[in-house]
């Protein structure tokens, strides 16, 4: 409860601080960095369950492994921090697919549960904007929602 508290009061700071800076500057999305249990076998869920391809890990410490989502974005796996990580549902990534149905099946071919955002099992919701979505976990128990929202005709 404190790490949410902390990032939306430093989300509040930064966007008080933006009324008051006229620097003209953009921020993009880097990486993503997940604290997990065992490197591997999260390598292993983010290479056959997303396709992610994995790329070098510049920082050359082990029990880190570096993946692309493409278009310059990443994900870190870190495993050299011990600790247990509670999250729910609200604290997730969102993935988009070129075929929704498609990995709807592969999560059931790797007897992987998925939910709608109330949590019931098996049930794919369906957004206003008429996007699919449903939401898993990866092996440490982070959220990850994946969406059809390339095929609903808007973009975000």
């Amino acid at each position: 409860m404190a790490k949410i508290i902390s990032i939306i009061l430093f989300l509040f700071i930064l966007g008080s601080s933006k009324a008051q800076n006229t620097a003209d500057y953009t921020t993009n999305l880097n990486h993503i960095a997940l604290s997990v249990t065992d490197v591997n076998q999260a390598a292993n869920f983010y290479k056959k369950i997303l396709n992610l391809k994995e790329i070098t890990n510049r920082t050359e410490v082990e029990g880190i492994r570096w993946f692309s989502f493409g278009e310059e974005k990443e994900l870190h796996l870190i495993s050299t921090l011990k600790g247990k990580v509670i999250t729910n549902r609200a604290v997730h990534f969102a993935l988009s697919t070129s075929d929704f149905d498609a990995f709807l099946q592969k999560l059931k071919s790797f007897n992987i549960e998925y939910s709608d955002w109330p949590g019931t099992k098996g049930k794919i919701q369906i957004r206003a904007d008429g996007a699919r979505q449903v939401y898993f976990q990866d092996p440490d128990g982070y959220w990850i929602e994946m969406n059809s929202i390339e095929n609903s005709g808007t973009k975000s």
